[in-house]
C-alpha cells in the first residue's frame, strides 16, 4: 500500500477512492493546513492530493522525499505547483481540466449579467433597506444584446461562455496564442484578434487565459484606459491576471463602467479600494462550487494519483 496525503477537504467519495486501495493521510479541518504541518505530513508520500491553497515547490517535494510519484492537483489551474521542480524530481504533476467546464462559464456568464444589469447594487439597496421607488431611471444598466463580447484564452471555458454569450444575442471575438479549431470558428461566429484591438473594440472583455509570468498583470493601466469607457472587465480566471490597484483606480475614475470578480491578486484579500465601489460584483471564488463539479473535481483527481501508483499513464497530466 503506498502513503497518500490529501492536503485538504475534499467529497468523501474521492477519499474512500484512495482509502480502498492506500494508506491516507487527510487534513479535514476547514481552515487550510499550515505549512509547518504540510512539510511534516507530506514525509514518506508516495502521493498529493493538493488544493490550490497549497504551494507545491521543492521544498515541499523535497520535504515528502524521493520516493514521491505524483502530485495530483484538485484544480484546472495550476500556479501554486512549480511544475519544473516536479520534472526535475520525476514527480508526475495532474490537475482537473474539463469537469469544471460548464460550471465555471456559467460563472462567467453570471458576472457578465449581474455587471451590466447592476444587479449586486441592486441587492445591496434592499438588504440595507435603503429608501426606493421604481422610476424610469431608477438604476439603469447595459443591454448586451448586439454587444460584442471580446474573449481572452479561448479554451474549453472561454468557449462554453462564447456559446451562452451567443444565446444571449451577443457577438464574439477573441485572442489567443493559436488560431481556434475552424468548425468552432463556425459555430461560433467568433473574430480572431490581437489582445490591443480586443481592448478596444470590446463591450465585455472576459479573462479566461492561464496564470503565468507571461500573464502576471496582463491587464493593468494601459490596457484598462484602451478599453471603451463603457465597457465591462470580467475575471474568473486567476487574480494575479489583472493588476487589482489599477482596476479599482479605473472603476473609480470612470475609465471603464464596471467590473465582475470571481477570483483575486492575493485570495482571500481583496484590494481595499475595490471594496466600497458599487460598479463592481466581487464573489468569493466560485467558478467551480457546484457540488456535482467539486465532486468531479476531486474524483479526476484522485484517478490521476492512482493510475500513476498502479505504473499506468495519468488521465490528465500537466504537459506544459
Amino acid at each position: 500500500m503506498a502513503r497518500v496525503v490529501i492536503t485538504g477537504r475534499i467529497p468523501s467519495e474521492a477519499v474512500e477512492m484512495l482509502r480502498s486501495e492506500h494508506d491516507v493521510w487527510a487534513w479535514e479541518q476547514t481552515t487550510p493546513i499550515s505549512r509547518a504541518e504540510l512539510l511534516e505530513q507530506v514525509a514518506g508520500a508516495d502521493a498529493l492530493v493538493t488544493l490550490l491553497t497549497e504551494k507545491v515547490d521543492a521544498e515541499l517535494l523535497d520535504a515528502a522525499g524521493v520516493q514521491l510519484q505524483v502530485v495530483a492537483n484538485v484544480a484546472v489551474g495550476y500556479n501554486n505547483i512549480d511544475v519544473p521542480a516536479c520534472r526535475e524530481r520525476n514527480v508526475i504533476a495532474t490537475n482537473t481540466p474539463g469537469v469544471l467546464t460548464d460550471a465555471t462559464a456559467d460563472i462567467a456568464m453570471a458576472l457578465i449579467l449581474m455587471s451590466t444589469r447592476r444587479l449586486a447594487a441592486g441587492e445591496r439597496v434592499i438588504r440595507e433597506q435603503q429608501p426606493w421607488q421604481w422610476g424610469m431611471f431608477f438604476m439603469l444598466g447595459t443591454s448586451i444584446q448586439g454587444r460584442r463580447l471580446g474573449i481572452v484564452g479561448m479554451g474549453q471555458i472561454g468557449a462554453a461562455l462564447a456559446r451562452r454569450a451567443k444565446a444571449f444575442g451577443m457577438t464574439i471575438a477573441y485572442s489567443n496564442r493559436n488560431e481556434i479549431a475552424p468548425e468552432l470558428v463556425q459555430e461560433l461566429g467568433c473574430v480572431r484578434l490581437d489582445l490591443a484591438e480586443l481592448l478596444a473594440t470590446s463591450d465585455v472583455v472576459s479573462l479566461h487565459c492561464p496564470y503565468s509570468p507571461d500573464t502576471h498583470h496582463l491587464i493593468g493601466a494601459t490596457e484598462l484606459a484602451a478599453m471603451q469607457p463603457d465597457s465591462f472587465l470580467i475575471n474568473t480566471a486567476r487574480g494575479p491576471v489583472v493588476d487589482e490597484a489599477a482596476l479599482a483606480a479605473a472603476l473609480r475614475h470612470g475609465v471603464i463602467a464596471g467590473a465582475g470578480l470571481d477570483v483575486f491578486e492575493n485570495e482571500p484579500t481583496v484590494h481595499p479600494d475595490l471594496l466600497d465601489l458599487d460598479n463592481v460584483v466581487l464573489i468569493p471564488h466560485l467558478g467551480s462550487a457546484t457540488i456535482e463539479t467539486r465532486t468531479a473535481m476531486a474524483i479526476l483527481a484522485v484517478r490521476n494519483a492512482l493510475a500513476v501508483l498502479c505504473g499506468d499513464a495519468a488521465p490528465t497530466p500537466i504537459t506544459v
